[in-house]
């Protein structure tokens, strides 16, 4: 048996949506002739009560899409220093855009209205880059699956709103937040100009991202994920695992977040742990004391058949998902509760 907790990417479709794929009708989504899609985006847009939506085949195309739209060269994103627009899309903010960042000191990867406001430039004072997007992740990648409390997002809106800001939302993991905080789509496309959602993590899809927003800003989105590469041609195969993963797997998501913090509970007790982070949804950040490499925690786990990845810098990282099944979970708590070095 093995036990992969490298990330929730690594989920495959379960034979429901398999099916759901199959029985899909499709056609040509380039001339926006793919009935499975244009349903899907219908779908999505409404839950976030927002206009319109797009398909992308990945959550980074659909990031560096909406940095695209609403920003020009020598543009300033704020933004936590440990954002995925700035740490993993491979420079794409810099290299496709042409922006930069004013990277924050948050609380893991979170922002406050008050960092915000402080970072913004004097758009009068050409000297620095002109401040034109703020951009938040929620669930935080980094930090461990953190969840932003909505009534700061609400103050960072009303910041973006006094000095005309962007508001930008990185939801790889946003599904996450809603089942734990318990809040609605609806909540957050009040908020956000633009927002991405991604289906091939939680919700377990074999592929895709959703960008939402404006009619308008939609419309340019798809001339811009067609100079990026990502238009598909019969991708309603791809959306129907997605609308099937949003009528089937979203309130599952509960049972991945009780398990992450049961294997956090499990780690506190084990002699050989330092710290665990806290643990909000499905992902357990931890780190081994002292004198414990991490390669060696992560090989003393591979013996066992038991997959988890580096974070980097002392943090050890497992993260639950849909088929990381209750028998696997018996597995591993007891097998962390054996280790020993």
């Amino acid at each position: 048996m093995e036990i992969n907790l490298i990330s929730d990417t690594v989920t495959k479709p379960s034979a429901e949506m398999l099916q759901a794929m199959f029985n899909a009708n499709v056609g040509d989504d380039v001339f926006k002739q793919d009935p499975t899609v244009n349903e899907f985006e219908r779908i999505v847009a409404d839950l976030f009560g927002m206009e319109a939506a797009l398909f992308f085949p990945t959550g980074t195309m659909a990031n560096q899409t909406a940095i695209k739209l609403n920003t020009k060269p020598g543009d300033q994103i704020i933004c936590d220093k440990w954002t995925h627009i700035h740490l993993y899309e491979s420079g794409g903010a810099s290299s496709n855009s042409g922006v930069n960042f004013n990277l924050l000191d948050g609380d893991r990867g979170m922002i406050t209205a008050q960092m915000v406001k402080d970072g913004i430039n004097n758009p009068e004072f050409y000297h620095t880059p002109f401040t034109k997007m703020v951009a938040i992740e929620n669930t935080t990648n980094k930090g461990g699956g953190a969840c932003y409390d909505i009534e700061e997002l609400k103050k960072i809106k009303q910041v973006c709103v006094e000095n005309n800001l962007i508001f930008h939302l990185d939801g790889a993991r946003l599904w996450n937040a809603l089942v734990a905080k318990k809040q609605h789509p609806k909540q957050f496309g009040e908020l956000f100009d633009t927002i991405s959602v991604c289906f091939s993590k939680g919700l377990g899809c074999p592929i895709g991202s959703v960008l939402v927003a404006d009619a308008k800003t939609i419309k340019e989105a798809i001339r811009v994920r067609k100079i990026f590469g990502g238009n598909m041609r019969q991708s309603g195969y791809l959306a129907a695992a997605g609308i099937y993963a949003l009528q089937n797997n979203i309130k599952r998501l509960e049972e991945d977040h009780i398990r992450a913090k049961e294997l956090g509970k499990k780690l506190e007790q084990c002699s050989w742990i330092k710290i665990v982070e806290p643990i909000e949804t499905n992902i357990v950040v931890f780190s081994a004391i002292d004198g414990i490499a991490d390669e060696i925690v992560i090989e003393k786990l591979k013996q066992k058949s038991i997959s988890i990845s580096l974070l980097g810098k002392g943090k050890l990282r497992i993260v639950t998902h849909l088929d990381y099944k209750q028998v696997m979970h018996t597995y591993v708590l007891e097998t962390l509760e054996k280790m020993v070095f």
